[in-house]
């Protein structure tokens, strides 16, 4: 049982770190030195799905469910739990994986202009 508790719970830490990656550079406007976490998780997260690596989270998550009695996967986090999703084949899939990266690294760098003509705004206006 504690083992596959702790498979759900590197899974979910795996999913937030996701999240945090797509869209972590609007926690900037909160608190400004969530850029020096972000920046090199986007970074990391851009660079696995473009260069095709594995997340240390996907091996650690998969020995807990095997630990557990649960079947563990194949390939990696995304590759899993968005395939089953939209169910793509693995040529189409392998090339989306290039356009996800992509995509992360585009709405975060639109993020971070966004969030530093805001800040320079504020700056100016004198808050």
């Amino acid at each position: 049982m504690i083992y596959r508790v702790l498979a759900d719970l590197v899974t979910a830490v795996h999913a937030g770190f996701v999240v945090f990656v797509v869209v972590g550079a609007f926690l900037v406007l909160w608190r400004r030195w969530v850029a020096w976490l972000h920046v090199p998780a986007a970074l990391y997260g851009v660079a696995i799905e473009f260069f095709g690596w594995t997340c240390p989270l996907t091996p650690l998550e998969q020995r807990f469910r095997r630990l557990a009695g649960q079947a563990g996967y194949a390939g990696g986090f995304i590759d899993h739990y968005l395939r089953e999703l939209i169910y793509l084949p693995a040529p189409v899939w392998n090339s989306l994986r290039f356009w996800l990266g992509g995509l992360a690294l585009a709405v975060n760098i639109a993020i971070y202009l966004w969030v530093w003509k805001t800040l320079r705004r504020r700056r100016e206006a004198g808050d």
